[in-house]
């Protein structure tokens, strides 16, 4: 079981890793990258996270723009930052974490509806702000801070 919980985080980090590069790609809020790929297309990306984790992510980017006709906005949180951004990486796991959590606290919610419910929630836009703290805060305040509705 263990070696299977930690695929699946493994594929959720993948997902959520990859959504923050779309967004940066396509100069986007992440909650328009994920309403547009839709809930559908996420649980096939989190059911293939293992074989889409091998390809070009670029590759994988620009046919993900294609096929769901994501446009390019005009949110750019990088260019205008002081300080060094984190990667899309880091960004992925810290909203890897936040899903896990709410998954864990309440293990009727279905994990794709979860991810959208963050990313479509005020804390994802205090995540993006990378000028904040949040996305370097503890897991748990995190956690804390989205149930709460507000920073705590």
């Amino acid at each position: 079981m263990e070696g299977r919980e930690e695929k699946y985080q493994n594929d959720l980090f993948f997902v959520c890793s990859l959504l923050e590069y779309l967004a940066r790609k396509t100069n986007n809020h992440c909650s328009v990258v994920v309403n547009a790929i839709g809930k559908e297309k996420l649980q096939h990306l989190l059911d293939l996270a293992d074989v889409f984790h091998s390809e070009n992510l670029e590759k994988i980017t620009d046919e993900l723009i294609e096929k769901h006709h994501i446009e390019t906005g005009f949110f750019d949180n990088i260019s205008g930052c002081k300080y060094q951004t984190p990667s899309h990486w880091d960004i992925g796991k810290v909203y890897k974490r936040l899903i896990i959590m709410i998954l864990k606290h309440n293990s009727s919610k279905n994990p794709i509806d979860a991810l959208s419910e963050v990313y479509n929630s005020w804390i994802s836009r205090k995540i993006e702000n990378y000028e904040s703290s949040m996305y370097y805060e503890n897991p748990d305040y995190i956690y804390q801070s989205y149930l709460n509705g507000d920073v705590l």
